[in-house]
């Protein structure tokens, strides 16, 4: 742990090295002695630990300073420091402004000067204030914080991004947390205002960052090693880590990028109960850890929070272009980039995303609503699996559901489960009409389609589970796709003996090749594709085979 701080703070040169030299002497080997020589000085070193989480356990300040008396400067530390311990130093004509601000900022001690001898004065009293102090203050988080609201949708997406990648932060709500609140102010005075704003452990402060700068600060990789790979793998789902996995324990060099973090959908769910070799389940965040320490294990290099924006074929080589405009070339490349919840058109709802409306399982804030009402539209596993989670928090959850049951499209194992719940209730034949809210979510109105009837729903929270749209735009014009923009692969693209137009390889595309020889797709981005963790693992683990056999014609 960082030692606290004791902070001096005296504009006499002469009384600050005095006071220095005696702490310095009785408190170093626990403390970290600091000093400043003025007011202003000392406010700004007080900001600069502030931002790094450095806790201070003591002031010790004169009172009579130009600009800022002791007084003020204790006014202003006690907002980002209110725990410290106050001491001021007066003269004798000081007492009675000491005296006052005993009541007005909490002091906790006043003392004469001179304090000598100091194993007398000045020791006694600090022993037993910092003492005080180690009892009664907890010791501050030394990670990563991030300062926000919750009805601030740039500070979902960064608690969400941490989250996904597994990097520990601690949430700073500034509308509940005065002392938060005075940090942001300090940060806003000197950056463009906006939320979040992240603190760092080396005090560091990153405005609304997006998710490469995110990434790169956090110690997560963004820039790749080598310009040319064996296998380029895009998009880290289930899919694109078992094809690393593979890849790499099979000698290929290779690369995996996904643009916010491992784990894909499957990685948001709260629990997967039918995944072979887990008989208690394992959540999709676990499993995507493990999958992408053992990918990393094997040799797998993973980039994070970069997109591909573009693939373009270059004689044998197959080209990727990504979001900060570099290229990597590959011999072979897999397409994994799986399927994003589709969104609900309706007026009003844009502006309330992040803020009451949450795409998928959004685990980082099922717990800011406690004991409120939430509702779920889906009626798919991935709905039944946030339903059966946000009852851990919730008074009711509301599923609303298109279809006439739950069973046309979830597996049994959920069904039962969400029957077996008392504070889920599933509505079926219901549709949302209509969302109500101006900074965040307070209702929604639902229309019951066999009757027509209508009514609304006072909620805080609603999660959205409808349907998929898949991520092929960076194939576009290259590999043939369906109308919705899923990838054709393998048998269904030979048509009446027919292969693929430019297809100039006398085989057919092997099992999940798409129209480019040498380019596979696997996961939910295939057209007919199974929507399951396990048939997604498979074909990840599949594709590498028809990898090798690509590559020994190349």
């Amino acid at each position: 742990m960082t030692k606290p701080i004791i902070l001096t703070v005296d504009d006499e040169p002469q009384v600050l090295n005095a006071v220095n030299r005696d702490l310095r002497q009785h408190y170093r080997d626990e403390y970290r002695i600091l000093k400043a020589g003025s007011g202003a000085e000392a406010l700004e070193t007080v900001q600069q630990l502030k931002q790094r989480n450095t806790p201070i356990a003591l002031f010790l300040v004169d009172q009579r300073m130009p600009h800022i008396s002791g007084v003020e400067f204790l006014a202003e530390a006690r907002k980002l420091y209110p725990e410290a311990r106050k001491v001021l130093l007066t003269a004798y004509a000081d007492t009675e402004a000491a005296i006052t601000s005993i009541n007005s900022i909490g002091l906790d001690y006043y003392l004469m000067k001179p304090w000598d001898p100091p194993e007398q004065n000045l020791f006694p009293v600090l022993d037993d204030l910092l003492s005080d102090w180690w009892q009664t203050v907890p010791l501050p988080y030394e990670g990563i914080r991030v300062a926000g609201t919750q009805w601030s949708p740039s500070s979902h997406m960064v608690k969400d991004f941490l989250a996904r990648n597994r990097i520990p932060y601690q949430w700073l709500d500034i509308e509940q947390n005065e002392e938060a609140r005075a940090l942001v102010t300090v940060v806003h005075a000197e950056q463009p205002h906006g939320l979040p704003v992240v603190f760092l452990p080396d005090g560091t402060t990153l405005v609304q960052p997006d998710f490469r700068t995110l990434a790169q600060s956090c110690g997560l990789q963004t820039t790749a090693k080598a310009n040319f790979y064996d296998l380029i793998i895009v998009g880290a789902g289930p899919s694109g880590l078992g094809a690393a996995v593979y890849g790499a324990s099979e000698g290929l060099r290779t690369l995996l990028i996904d643009k916010e973090a491992t784990g894909g959908q499957a990685g948001t769910s709260s629990r997967i109960e039918n995944y072979l070799g887990f008989p208690s389940g394992i959540s999709g965040s676990d499993l995507a850890q493990r999958a992408t320490t053992q990918a990393r294990r094997l040799g797998a290099e993973i980039l994070t929070a970069q997109a591909v924006t573009a693939v373009r074929i270059d004689g044998p080589y197959r080209v990727v272009t990504l979001s900060d405009g570099s290229e990597l070339t590959c011999h072979a490349l897999v397409i994994a980039t799986g399927v994003t919840t589709r969104r609900l058109e309706l007026p009003g709802v844009e502006k309330l995303e992040g803020a009451g409306i949450y795409y998928g399982a959004a685990l980082t804030e099922a717990a800011n609503y406690q004991g409120r009402r939430m509702c779920v539209i889906g009626g798919a596993n991935s709905a039944g699996q946030g339903a059966m989670f946000f009852s851990r928090y919730a008074s009711q959850v509301t599923m609303l559901v298109r279809a006439s049951s739950l069973a046309m499209g979830m597996s049994q194992y959920l069904v039962d489960q969400i029957a077996a719940t008392p504070n889920i209730e599933v509505l079926t034949r219901t549709v949302v009409t209509a969302v109500h809210g101006t900074d965040r979510l307070e209702a929604i109105t639902i229309e019951h389609t066999d009757t027509g009837v209508t009514e609304t729903i006072e909620t805080p929270a609603l999660f959205v589970f409808i349907g998929a749209t898949p991520h092929t735009e960076m194939v576009a014009g290259v590999v043939e796709r369906n109308s919705a923009g899923f990838i054709l692969t393998g048998e269904e693209l030979v048509r009446n003996g027919r292969r693929p137009a430019n297809w100039k390889l006398k085989r057919d595309p092997f099992l999940l090749e798409t129209s480019v020889p040498g380019i596979f797709a696997v996961g939910d981005v295939r057209q007919g594709a199974v929507r399951r963790v396990a048939s997604a693992v498979g074909q990840g683990a599949i594709v590498v085979h028809f990898v090798h056999q690509y590559l020994k014609t190349v």
